[in-house]
């Protein structure tokens, strides 16, 4: 779930520079808030793309 969530901001973050319109930095928020929660994941050992049993 989370996955879906930074892929899909980083696609409209990526969009919002292309057309130069991100609703006044509204993605580019989100795109951070998004990278915070996946590094927060990371340092917390927990899995970043769900609970995948290996």
């Amino acid at each position: 779930m989370l996955w879906i969530i930074a892929v899909s901001l980083i696609v409209l973050w990526a969009l919002g520079l292309i057309t130069s319109y991100t609703m006044g930095g509204f993605i580019h928020i989100l795109l951070v808030i998004a990278v915070i929660v996946v590094l927060v994941r990371i340092i917390r050992g927990e899995p970043i793309f769900g609970n995948r049993k290996k």
